[in-house]
């Protein structure tokens, strides 16, 4: 498969979301594979096909999308999240509490990155 632009991958993952929000899944993950396969390393993809096969209580799926966006980017809040769910659904408490562990200490960093950030939420 050709490589896509960065314009183009952000289009097929907005779609993908919007397919999903519709009820249309099958059609949102034909093109979150489209994405995926274009573009391997994108993590955004990959984290949007985490969380749609997660939605339609894909577990195995959502597992292999989410373990290639954390090989992608190990610190973010957002996957960790992302496993720690999918862990807990998967019947795994000790691995969900290792990723809900990560997603704080990732938490913690941004906030310490961005003190000001944490000061509008308040």
């Amino acid at each position: 498969m050709r490589r896509v632009t960065d314009d183009e991958l952000q289009h097929l993952i907005e779609d993908a979301t919007f397919d999903y929000t519709m009820g249309d899944g099958d059609a949102a993950l034909a093109k979150l594979s489209r994405a995926t396969a274009a573009a391997p390393d994108s993590f955004a993809a990959w984290h949007a096909a985490a969380e749609i096969h997660f939605g339609l209580r894909r577990f195995d799926d959502a597992l292999v999308a989410a373990e290639q966006a954390h090989r992608l980017r190990p610190d973010d809040l957002f996957i960790n999240t992302t496993l720690s769910r999918v862990w807990m659904e998967k019947g795994d408490k000790a691995r969900a509490e290792h990723f809900g562990a990560q997603a704080k200490i990732a938490n913690w960093k941004d906030q310490l990155k961005n003190p000001d950030a944490r000061q509008d939420t308040l």
